[in-house]
């Protein structure tokens, strides 16, 4: 499969990354350049996704970076990792639900290597665990498609600053938390990179 795997390990800022993506995005229409996927952190920001509203902007204070994924409002920051991508849905029947299922089959794929059980929901977009009945969110997934082509990406909660989120009404949804990785199991994560990479382009491929 015809991929470019793009692993940055400094934070990149997130105009950066945007930038980068759209043009890969006008690129691999004009068939220039190969569909990429690409791992990495930001530094901190708090992004808000086109179905965002102010109500749900708690601290005002707040600056806010208007994006154009789908979704609500986000945090970026340290120990939290990025993956993001510019997929060619052309190449696979322009299925975008289906594409979406297979980002959280990637996550939960990823996630169970560490021995972690998680699940998506259809009413909340997300990966979400089960911390004893208590139902918290550990993944986020923000998506635009243009010309039939799937940009964007996840994030996945390492060892995010979980005060972070007391600023805003994370993608929207009220009454559930947010967890991280560390907090469910207190284990490395350093190869989840590696593992999401592995399990998404094994997910794409099928």
């Amino acid at each position: 499969m015809n991929v470019e795997i793009k692993k940055s390990k400094k934070p990149i800022k997130y105009e950066d990354a945007l930038k980068l993506m759209e043009k890969r995005l006008i690129d691999i229409n004009n068939k220039k350049e190969k569909e990429l996927i690409w791992t990495l952190e930001h530094e901190e920001i708090y992004t808000a996704g086109t179905s965002y509203s102010e109500n749900e902007i708690l601290d005002k204070s707040i600056k806010l970076f208007k994006t154009n994924r789908g979704g609500k409002i986000t945090y970026h920051g340290p120990g939290q990792l990025i993956c993001y991508f510019v997929i060619d849905l052309r190449k696979r029947n322009k299925d975008i639900r289906k594409f979406i299922s297979l980002i959280e089959k990637s996550i939960i794929d990823a996630l169970k290597f560490y021995n972690i059980e998680t699940f998506a929901d259809k009413k909340n977009i997300g990966i979400w665990y089960n911390d004893n009945s208590n139902i918290k969110k550990v993944g986020a997934i923000g998506v635009r498609v243009s010309k039939w082509i799937a940009y964007h990406g996840f994030s996945i909660n390492i060892n995010t600053d979980l005060n972070k989120y007391n600023s805003i009404i994370p993608c929207g949804i009220k009454n559930k938390e947010v967890t991280t990785l560390k907090k469910i199991v207190n284990q490395d994560y350093n190869n989840l990179s590696d593992i999401i990479i592995e399990k998404f382009i094994l997910n794409l491929k099928k």
